[in-house]
């Protein structure tokens, strides 16, 4: 095996394939990138059995030349002395390997040995379907993802509500996340007649969020246990989580109490300032309370130090007039920081019930919040 590559984009290859790398893995070889060498590219590859990165990169990008094949081959390279040795080279970097598995990395007058591994012992890729193929834009799929994963759960004591639920039916994906106390619910159209419902791992979608940024048509495979994300040089392979996903369609009111209209940014700084002085309870604690009819008290309360209130004009009330509840402060400020729309509407169905947020115009996306006791 023997190549000769633009340092740049070397360096920035490796950074993307170690994001699946982790140093407690079982299998010592998972620890290391595979690097896979045949006449029109260098692939590389980093697991941690759970995600899977495969970097292609071609003889040429935009029209300039960043890559010479010498020899195809392959080999699997310690990922950190890898790492650490492309990112202080100065110019193009030089490596082969021999029989043996001895590496020679060189750029310029520097020269380094190391000692790599069988690429024939290095787990094999899962196959891909090409019967269940998916076609999404990147950033539309990035936006989905972030206006959603971030309810799902953190205890892994109820493992599927660590992931992200995607259920694909028909024309339409429908992701949905919730911790039990929040929920996140976002439709998007695609053209597919697939039907299919899986647990995606909040962790893997965090990756992809960084990975396929500006990406443009993406290609989405589900098989054998695993969803697949395919652009035209990064392939995300990302294990599923077993088990059934709660049906969280009867958790969606029907009726509430009173609806509001407000500002969205407007009301998300409200809440930021409340939450200086909601820290010290168990849940953030906010209040809210509807005054004088057009009108929502922001207010939190710590013993030791103070309080905090403010009042902010309602854009449109329907119903009740007069209502207070209790929420999770860090709670809504999540909630408020991915709607992108300048106005929501949110449904107060008591001090009990869940509150209901969707923005105005958008009734694709909506989120759910449960109340707080404050005794």
């Amino acid at each position: 095996m023997e190549f000769i590559i633009n340092n740049d984009c070397f360096n920035k290859a490796i950074s993307e394939v170690r994001k699946g790398i982790s140093s407690k893995t079982p299998l010592p070889i998972l620890t290391g990138i595979k690097i896979v060498v045949n006449k029109e590219s260098v692939i590389l590859i980093g697991s941690n059995s759970g995600i899977i990165i495969e970097k292609r990169i071609p003889l040429m990008i935009d029209g300039v030349k960043v890559l010479e094949i010498v020899q195809p081959g392959s080999i699997v390279i310690p990922a950190n002395y890898l790492s650490e040795i492309v990112k202080k080279l100065p110019s193009d970097v030089h490596m082969k390997a021999n029989e043996k598995q001895l590496i020679t990395i060189q750029s310029d007058e520097i020269i380094t040995h190391i000692s790599g591994l069988n690429a024939d012992d290095y787990p094999r890729l899962p196959d891909i379907q090409q019967n269940f193929c998916i076609k999404i834009g990147s950033n539309e799929l990035i936006e989905l993802f972030k206006q959603t994963m971030f309810a799902a759960s953190s205890n892994e004591m109820k493992p599927v509500l660590t992931g992200v639920h995607m259920n694909f039916l028909d024309d339409k994906l429908v992701v949905v996340a919730t911790n039990s106390h929040r929920l996140s619910r976002r439709e998007l159209s695609i053209e597919s007649d697939v039907n299919a419902s899986i647990i995606v791992p909040r962790s893997s979608l965090l990756e992809f969020t960084k990975l396929f940024i500006d990406s443009g048509e993406l290609k989405l495979f589900i098989t054998n246990n695993y969803i697949v994300f395919q652009s035209k040089d990064m392939t995300l392979y990302s294990r599923l989580i077993d088990g059934v996903y709660p049906n969280t369609a009867g958790l969606i009111p029907k009726e509430s109490k009173t609806r509001n209209r407000l500002t969205t940014n407007q009301f998300l700084k409200g809440i930021d300032r409340a939450c200086l002085f909601a820290s010290e309870w168990r849940n953030n604690n906010v209040n809210l309370s509807i005054v004088e009819g057009d009108k929502i008290k922001i207010s939190s309360l710590a013993s030791e130090i103070g309080k905090i209130e403010e009042t902010q004009t309602i854009q449109m009330v329907e119903g009740q007039k007069e209502l207070s509840i209790s929420l999770d402060g860090s709670f809504l400020k999540d909630a408020l920081k991915v709607i992108q729309e300048e106005e929501i509407m949110i449904q107060f169905g008591g001090s009990m019930s869940p509150i209901f947020i969707q923005p105005v115009g958008n009734p694709s996306f909506l989120q759910l919040i449960s109340p707080v006791r404050t005794y």
